[in-house]
């Protein structure tokens, strides 16, 4: 006759509770493993039977007896680690309560911005657009404007701030996407530009489809929408296409697929392509991307000046540092901070380069050596630069550090007028080779 299993040790009921579990009630059916180190099981004198609450975590451990093989808590040590759990689960309630106060006025916040947004959309749409070139300069559209542009309108009225000079049309646009495909498809079928060709341009090389795809890739890849397969991949291929053609003289350069992204973003595809050859066709722009080192050294002459007189110590630091403008202004200027801002903030710049015109590039610039100058005076050559060039996510406080009345940093019309005055001849010579052919 076989022998009667013996069924499962019975686990210790308080030690069971701490989980949520029930203890077993049969234990007088157990088999004495007396040999086994867990084998006493019995609750020695003032341990309590049970607790007032169902612990939730290891917190209330502290609460717990010791293993029957250790010496038992003395009444006085009870009594401290009971208010020491009493001090920590009141810690825990006025954590929770703390986080959500903050979420409420987080949401409270955004509730008010929302509001906000909506009522300045209407005032724009039913007061500002309809009356652009009357209501454009008063003060009360500038301080509504300063404010932030609604996103529903903000590439409308970028569209107006930056205008078109150049007269491009639709239908112009058309003509030159249907150049750019018809040498895209010249490229795919020879592999490469036909090196037999001796007239070949620097800004015909430059115009590829390799150099342009290879860009697209690397413009705003955490939104995954202008990279192969993605929504805006063609379109953004196409406004830059026929941008090279349209402007063979500057051809395509790094940086414009972020400018052209951002437009794209906020306006249909014609209108993304007439504002974006008016925007590169601003003096600044003009002289960044075609490379006309003597402007560009005066712009980072001025840039520098007004660096010294409003932040002494980092310009000093970048002096040590041997860190010049150009390291980092560039990338700035080509992308318009598209690029190095996260783009909701970028979007912001945007709005005040339109209303107030390239010098506000350059009081965004010193206004972000600002904000992170106790970072930055810390740091040596190679850290700065990798900082200015991929700024961090969270910005907050950088807006109040740059408000319309902060006087920190107001760049003259004057020194940029005198900037750019032998560039502005220049470019209005050179104003627009493609129409002119």
């Amino acid at each position: 006759r076989k022998a009667k299993e013996p069924k499962a040790v019975s686990h210790n009921a308080s030690g069971w509770r701490l989980f949520g579990k029930t203890a077993a009630r049969d234990a007088d059916q157990t088999t004495d493993f007396s040999s086994a180190p867990i084998a006493q099981c019995v609750p020695v004198p003032g341990r309590r039977k049970k607790l007032e609450f169902e612990p939730l975590s290891t917190t209330a451990l502290i609460l717990e007896d010791r293993p029957a093989n250790l010496p038992a808590k003395s009444e006085e040590e009870t009594q401290r680690h009971k208010l020491e759990y009493e001090e920590m689960v009141a810690g825990a309630k006025k954590r929770e309560m703390k986080d959500a106060q903050k979420k409420k006025r987080q949401m409270k916040e955004r509730h008010r911005q929302e509001d906000s947004i909506s009522n300045a959309m209407v005032i724009w749409n039913n007061e500002i657009l309809p009356n652009w070139n009357t209501m454009k300069g008063t003060r009360r559209v500038r301080d509504l404007w300063w404010q932030g542009l609604p996103p529903s309108v903000r590439g409308r009225v970028w569209s107006l701030a930056i205008g078109n000079e150049l007269n491009i049309t639709p239908e112009l646009y058309e003509i030159f996407l249907c150049r750019a495909k018809e040498k895209w498809r010249s490229y795919s079928e020879t592999s490469s530009v036909n090196n037999d060709n001796g007239g070949a341009s620097l800004a015909d090389r430059e115009s590829s489809l390799d150099l342009i795809k290879l860009d697209i890739s690397r413009t705003f890849p955490s939104l995954f929408i202008f990279q192969r397969g993605g929504p805006y991949h063609d379109l953004l291929h196409s406004v830059l296409g026929a941008y090279t053609c349209y402007r063979p003289d500057i051809g395509y350069v790094q940086g414009m697929s972020f400018i052209a992204a951002v437009l794209i973003l906020n306006l249909e595809e014609a209108d993304a392509f007439i504002t974006f050859a008016n925007l590169l066709n601003k003096p600044c722009q003009m002289a960044f991307f075609r490379v006309d080192h003597d402007l560009m050294l005066k712009y980072f002459a001025a840039f520098e000046v007004f660096f010294e007189e409003n932040l002494p110590r980092l310009f000093g630091h970048f002096q040590t540092n041997n860190l010049t403008p150009d390291l980092y202004l560039i990338d700035w200027i080509f992308t318009l901070f598209s690029k190095s801002l996260p783009l909701d903030v970028a979007c912001r710049v945007w709005d005040v380069f339109c209303r107030d015109g390239e010098e506000s590039l350059f009081r965004t610039g010193l206004g972000i050596l600002r904000l992170y100058e106790d970072v930055l005076l810390q740091m040596d050559f190679i850290h700065i630069a990798q900082f200015l060039t991929r700024l961090p996510d969270d910005l907050s406080g950088f807006e109040p550090r740059f408000g319309p009345d902060d006087g920190l940093v107001f760049f003259s019309f004057q020194v940029f007028s005198a900037l750019t005055k032998d560039g502005n001849k220049e470019t209005e010579r050179n104003n627009s080779p493609a129409l002119r052919s």
